[in-house]
């Protein structure tokens, strides 16, 4: 007969990982919904459109083995997480054209969101 070995703690320790994980998820859909809501209240439906497309930035996790690692900080790691191009993302939210702004603050967005992801590691 074979007896399996149940333990509390890795049980615990696995759900608190998937929750944080929605959770991280869940707030890449909100955030930029709010800004959309708060800030761009006349087409905010384009808006949010726009700044959650940008959630395409993450295309540069498939550089990366294993493509997804919960305990990996994203920012510094991936190529498009990288100071660089944040500081890429910073300037588009200066441009004046709105969907450059756009995807600029959806992109600062993510990358905020990435980077307070990291300081719960």
């Amino acid at each position: 007969m074979i007896q399996l070995y149940f333990d509390s703690r890795i049980m615990h320790s696995t759900l608190l990982c998937w929750s944080q994980i929605i959770f991280h998820i869940a707030l890449h859909f909100i955030v930029p919904a709010i800004v959309a809501l708060v800030f761009f209240r006349p087409q905010w439906q384009k808006a949010y459109f726009i700044m959650i497309a940008t959630m395409l930035v993450d295309i540069d996790h498939l550089l990366a083995t294993p493509i997804y690692n919960p305990g990996r900080c994203s920012i510094g790691f991936h190529p498009l997480h990288t100071i660089i191009p944040i500081v890429i993302y910073a300037l588009m939210c200066l441009v004046p054209k709105r969907p450059v702004r756009l995807i600029g603050i959806g992109l600062i967005i993510h990358m905020l969101l990435d980077g307070i992801d990291c300081l719960s590691m």
